[in-house]
């Protein structure tokens, strides 16, 4: 039998307490949390992709989370109530209205499961589609296939990251290593959260010579 931990016990009430502050979760009591060695299992039943996606960001703010195993299901209150063209015409009209979405980016509905796709220039585009739908009635899922085109590499894109890094005021650059195969970067070291894990990884994502990045840094847990 695995005994919990004292910091197991704090993390699980932390992100109990976390998804009651959060007013995009309808109901945090039915949402199952359990913690082992700073990895978070989530469990129960959300009505939307929307809150879906509000529960694990929730999760990920919490300090002490290290990683989250996702077993939730999104099971609405009804029926669904919109049909594909509907929902076309909703995700079309999201994608257009975004400023930071280019005309590039396309999708595929599949009942209620969307798949994007295209290529763009920033990593940040791809999020920002993401985002721009993910919130919308009838829509269950959303997959991204959005490529980065093709970006020369740079002598200087380590330093640069490294430095971008360092101006960062949530983040101790001491403890973060940046390593360029190419285009590929990699992150290692160690952060105090996941919300400074996902910060130099944003950093890496703004070099204009970087198309993928490998975030190897480790979540300390408390």
């Amino acid at each position: 039998m695995t005994v919990k931990t004292d910091s197991d016990l704090a993390v699980q009430t932390a992100v109990q307490e976390e998804f009651e502050w959060t007013p995009e979760i309808a109901d945090a009591a039915s949402i199952g949390v359990a913690v082992e060695d700073g990895a978070v299992m989530l469990s129960g039943e959300v009505r939307t992709f929307a809150e879906w996606s509000a529960v694990k960001r929730a999760a990920l703010r919490v300090r002490g989370v290290v990683t989250i195993v996702d077993d939730i299901t999104i099971h609405p209150s009804g029926p669904w109530a919109e049909s594909e063209p509907d929902i076309a015409k909703q995700i079309r009209r999201a994608l257009r209205g975004s400023a930071m979405v280019p005309e590039t980016v396309k999708a595929e509905i599949h009942g209620h499961d969307v798949v994007l796709l295209g290529e763009v220039d920033w990593d940040y585009q791809r999020q920002a589609a993401k985002r721009a739908i993910r919130d919308l009635r009838g829509v269950k899922s959303v997959t991204s296939m959005i490529t980065l085109s093709d970006r020369p590499s740079s002598e200087d894109a380590e330093e640069r990251i490294r430095n971008a890094i360092t101006r960062n005021a949530l983040l101790d650059a001491h403890h973060i290593n940046v390593e360029m195969d190419g285009t590929r970067a990699v992150l290692h070291g160690t952060v105090r959260s996941w919300a400074e894990k996902r910060q130099a990884e944003q950093a890496a994502w703004a070099s204009p010579h970087v198309t993928e990045v490998d975030n190897c840094i480790m979540v300390h847990a408390w």
